[in-house]
């Protein structure tokens, strides 16, 4: 009997946990067992042909959110070109609802519900021998016109499935996609638009086992490795001990994670701040809502404060990368009480602010109240809420307008300091710029073409020209800023007007080929052979109106609650990312006194060079220029 366990991922890069499980735990006794792994973009009849010349007897699919309606249409293809093929069906899509799916599509033969390894593997020792379906706890197939669901079958036990993470054919990509893993399964709480609450307690994978398959991965070249667990830190001392092998053992590898933020502990933060090194670990936090009603009506426990002192915290130590999590839609929840959401969450500023929209996932308890709340939603995946008792559809729209300006210039990192500039100092809150910047760009009908990076900013300068936005000057300059930092290589264009004309350029680069130290003392010492030719190669100049260094003071350090960061780890905010520029304070600079030093002709000289350092980031330093150098074009 040959058995295929297939599945449609969203992207190549991603990797399928679930279908190595069920081989995993199957290969012993079915040895013609393969995975075959596709897209969601991939074209249905390259999938069918596919599986076709493979000839399989049993073809199991692994059915999630965004894979589903795909998967359907597949097999609806294959059962006219393979009928004698056996199809069976699992993952959480369709574990909650099984008589709906195979309603809905005929070519479905079996599901298979909740923990698949045992119930799988006995599902195939039925195909193969006395065919006696009733026997297979945790399924739903069919007996002629009749379908039919078995009980379930009791939670596995998770130390006596093996391991899915040592197939050999899996060696040569593990340096090209990401790895999913899972040290346990279920969750404590009991979120009610969460599949995740359905499963009560949580159960563990050995310690020892866990840290024997990450070695092995580590080994072998995995780059990224995403663990699953639905709170990864629920138990401290598992967390920390897991943590501190990773820290050990790393070797370049970065590790994401799902933390619940409000229930870490100070000395958990303590060490990871001391001991984690920059830029391997990433957290995940769901936060989804600040309004105190709408987490009690969905049975979510959270306490902000506690979660906004973790994040800052961890955002103090500069080691950690954070995604924060928000849904809007749910219960109580109108457009203007997550305009607060979302500013609240933003004043931390994380690295990623993901925007979702309430899904009506099938199982779930929101699902079944959503009369009561007045939902309208999509009928099929991926269930999104269209309306609510207190969300018409058109607050829905415009949230969606702001959501794709948030992932263009917040979550892409394109635009960092333009971005804080305008969120501080322009606009009433970070939602106000994201929201009628969104609403500008659907006007302009951008959203129906495409746009390469230089139209990022075009589009920003141009929103930010035609309302009239007050001190122009300075954005600009900011993202002028950006463009360059955005760059492995010297650019070989830009969106404006140089400022600085042939003759003040070559000036100024003669100027500092023969004194590195007018910009940095390191840059003297590291590069003392240095000369024309190569700053001409690598490097790119503009002259900023203003004083740069002031500028990026009052963008920088830790927004929210920066007084409680501060008090509680001693920690000053520097700028990050140029030389010869000392340290410096959080505090709010005067922007009106800015704009009045720009006017009055105090200017900065901005440098970036390229190809410099094996990161292959671009170095950027600031040097202030007076009135009288700015005319003559050099450094006296």
């Amino acid at each position: 009997m040959k058995i295929i366990l297939a599945t449609l991922n969203a992207k190549y890069i991603h990797t399928s946990l679930a279908i190595r499980l069920l081989k995993a735990y199957s290969q012993h006794e079915f040895s013609d067992i393969h995975l075959a792994e596709y897209t969601i973009k991939d074209p249905v009849m390259n999938m069918v042909s596919d599986l076709f010349q493979r000839r399989p007897d049993v073809i199991g699919f692994s059915c999630y959110i965004w894979n589903i309606e795909e998967t359907i249409k597949l097999i609806a293809i294959l059962k006219k070109v393979m009928p004698e093929v056996t199809i069976v069906l699992g993952g959480p899509e369709v574990s909650y609802e099984p008589l709906y799916w195979m309603k809905r599509e005929p070519g479905i033969d079996f599901i298979v519900n909740g923990d698949g390894e045992e119930t799988f593997h006995h599902l195939l020792q039925e195909l193969r021998d006395d065919r006696k379906f009733h026997f297979v706890y945790g399924v739903a197939y069919r007996k002629g016109e009749e379908l039919i669901v078995n009980p379930p079958r009791p939670k596995s036990d998770l130390n006596t499935l093996p391991t899915p993470h040592r197939f050999p054919d899996d060696l040569p990509d593990l340096s090209k996609r990401i790895v999913y893993f899972e040290t346990s399964r279920g969750c404590p709480f009991n979120c009610q638009f969460c599949l995740s609450s359905i499963e009560v307690g949580v159960r563990y994978y050995d310690i020892e086992r866990v840290k024997s398959d990450l070695l092995y991965l580590i080994d072998n070249g995995a780059k990224i490795i995403k663990f699953l667990d639905r709170t990864f830190n629920i138990n401290r001392n598992y967390a920390m001990e897991m943590f501190q092998f990773l820290i050990d053992n790393h070797r370049g590898c970065v590790f994401q994670f799902e933390i619940t933020a409000d229930i870490m502990r100070p000395e958990v933060l303590d060490f990871l701040a001391e001991n984690a090194p920059p830029g391997i670990f990433r957290f995940e936090i769901g936060v989804q809502s600040t309004n105190d009603e709408t987490n009690e009506l969905v049975k979510r426990r959270q306490n902000f404060a506690k979660l906004s002192r973790t994040v800052m915290k961890i955002k103090a130590s500069g080691n950690i990368d954070q995604h924060l999590d928000l849904i809007a839609g749910l219960p109580q929840e109108d457009y203007a009480t997550f305009r607060k959401t979302f500013n609240d969450v933003f004043a931390m500023e994380p690295e990623e602010l993901q925007l979702g929209f309430l899904k009506m996932l099938r199982g779930t308890g929101l699902r079944t109240q959503a009369a009561k709340y007045e939902y309208t939603y999509m009928e099929h995946a991926p269930y999104e809420i269209l309306s609510s008792h207190v969300m018409p559809f058109g607050d829905i729209i415009r949230l969606k307008r702001l959501e794709d300006v948030l992932e263009k210039y917040w979550n892409s990192h394109r635009l960092d300091h333009s971005v804080k500039y305008l969120i501080r100092h322009v606009f009433p809150s970070p939602f106000d710029f994201f929201q009628e910047f969104g609403d500008y760009w659907e006007e302009r009908g951008w959203q129906k073409i495409g746009h390469q990076l230089e139209d990022l900013f075009t589009r920003l300068h141009d929103f930010l020209t035609e309302r009239g936005t007050p001190s122009m000057e300075i954005i600009t300059g900011l993202m002028k800023l950006d463009y360059f930092l955005g760059h492995k290589y010297k650019p070989r264009k830009i969106w404006w007007e140089p400022t600085l004309g042939k003759s003040q350029w070559a000036s100024w680069l003669k100027e500092i080929a023969a004194n590195p130290e007018i910009l940095s003392t390191g840059l003297a010492g590291a590069r003392s052979g240095i000369n024309e030719r190569e700053l001409q190669k690598y490097a790119v100049l503009e002259l900023l109106p203003f004083p740069l260094a002031e500028v990026l003071t009052s963008i920088s350090g830790l927004r929210a609650d920066e007084s409680m960061i501060t008090a509680e780890t001693g920690a000053q905010a520097t700028v990050p990312g140029e030389e010869g520029l000392s340290t410096l304070p959080s505090a709010q600079a005067n922007i009106s006194t800015l704009v009045a030093d720009a006017r009055a002709g105090e200017s900065t000289l901005l440098i970036v060079l390229y190809q410099q350092e094996e990161s292959g980031k671009p170095h950027y330093y600031a040097m202030p220029v007076s009135e009288g150098e700015r005319e003559r074009g050099a450094y006296s």
